[in-house]
């Protein structure tokens, strides 16, 4: 800002507007403030300040504020009070998406992240891409429908999904789901949206769930594995999403491309046929197998958890984080946290803290959701630069 001489008062218009919406959106929850708070919160001048408060008055973002109504025994006051004014989160929608094997889910909220609607249905694991984004449509549409939001006042759709994405939304690679692989998910999805639509990896936006209300609240080097057949990680390095060169950070499920250990579904069989690899239903059941001591099961889970112990340790040796939060199915299934910390601390120079998520199967639609929040508070509340 030191930069600016004056010459382009446009540029100085939105940047004085950032400043007031940034004061009015506070750092937890919006707040409503009189001109005179909002010029000593700015350090602008008070002309400055009417002049942009009205103009985000008339772009829909401000509201004046109803007065505060007198508390019982308290004096009330004399004269007009000072109008006060506070940002409009209802002013745009934001979508969070989750499309996995076999589910897909959205949640929607208001420009704060506050949830204002949810929806998931559930789908074939063995559906086609057509069908299965087919599915996400009709399951948005009946979720607008019942929130009664219109599809013009979404700011950001924000997706997570198996697989290895490309920042323009492309699935490099995505095993987990059929016909997944070279799927252009962001380009069809956009169809259907006239906002940005941004598409992150499963795992990945469940990280970011977990550090923005669940497990990891307030832990800025985290990793987050969700188990399954094709188990993979989200991690956060300093605070931010750490996604590798390529998009492919944490994708542990491929650990068996090196020779030494069968894949999953072959060590969560207790018969001598492989599981389906999309069949998740089939791994609880094993656990629910165990847990009630049938041995073979019990073997199988034991064997499952030691291959999981090795995948997860050679993310912990590599980042060294403060928490590692374990989600998917693992995340509802007792028995599982204690097995890895014991062979955490066999393998691990410094062991992390190990918990459960507190989000369940509404995480990755939950990071999804912070995707799109993240999206619309960069921009509306980040000062631009010349």
């Amino acid at each position: 800002m030191s930069r600016l001489t004056g010459r382009d008062p446009s540029l100085l218009r939105r940047i004085n507007s950032t400043v007031v919406l940034r004061a009015l959106r506070g750092t937890t929850i919006p707040e409503a403030l009189t001109l005179t708070e909002l010029v000593h919160a700015t350090e602008l001048s008070r002309p400055t300040v009417e002049g942009v408060v009205e103009d985000l008055i008339e772009a829909g973002l401000v509201a004046e504020a109803a007065d505060e109504p007198v508390r019982p025994g308290g004096t009330a006051r004399r004269g007009r009070p000072a109008r006060r004014f506070r940002f409009r989160a209802e002013a745009g929608q934001l979508l969070g998406l989750e499309i996995g094997p076999h589910r897909v889910a959205a949640v929607l909220s208001d420009l704060t992240g506050r949830l204002t609607g949810s929806l998931a249905r559930e789908v074939e694991e063995t559906a086609q891409a057509d069908a299965r984004l087919e599915r996400v449509r009709s399951t948005v549409a009946e979720l607008l429908r019942r929130t009664g939001t219109a599809r013009d006042t979404l700011r950001a759709v924000g997706v997570g999904t198996p697989g290895i994405v490309e920042a323009d939304g492309t699935v490099r690679l995505g095993t987990a789901l059929p016909g997944w692989t070279g799927l252009a998910l962001g380009e069809r999805l956009r169809r259907s949206f006239r906002c940005p639509v941004l598409v992150e990896n499963d795992a990945n936006a469940a990280v970011l769930a977990e550090h923005w209300k669940g497990a990891a609240r307030g832990v800025d080097d985290v990793v987050m594995v969700l188990a399954g057949l094709s188990p993979g990680a989200g991690s956060l390095i300093g605070g931010r999403l750490h996604r590798g060169y390529g998009g492919a950070a944490g994708e542990i499920g491929a650990l068996h491309l090196l020779g030494r250990e069968a894949r999953p579904e072959r060590l969560l069989s207790t018969t001598d046929e492989p599981l389906h690899p999309l069949d998740e239903a089939a791994v609880a059941r094993v656990f629910a197998q165990a847990r009630s001591g049938d041995e073979r099961a019990r073997r199988a889970m034991d064997r499952f958890l030691a291959r999981l112990v090795h995948d997860v340790a050679a993310l912990v040796l590599a980042l060294d984080p403060e928490l590692l939060v374990v989600g998917g199915w693992a995340s509802g299934l007792d028995g599982v946290l204690d097995p890895l910390r014991a062979e955490l601390e066999r393998y691990c120079l410094r062991p992390p803290r190990v918990a459960l998520s507190r989000l369940g199967e509404t995480a990755v639609a939950t990071g999804a959701l912070r995707v799109a929040l993240d999206r619309a508070e960069s921009e509306l509340f980040t000062l631009e630069e010349p």
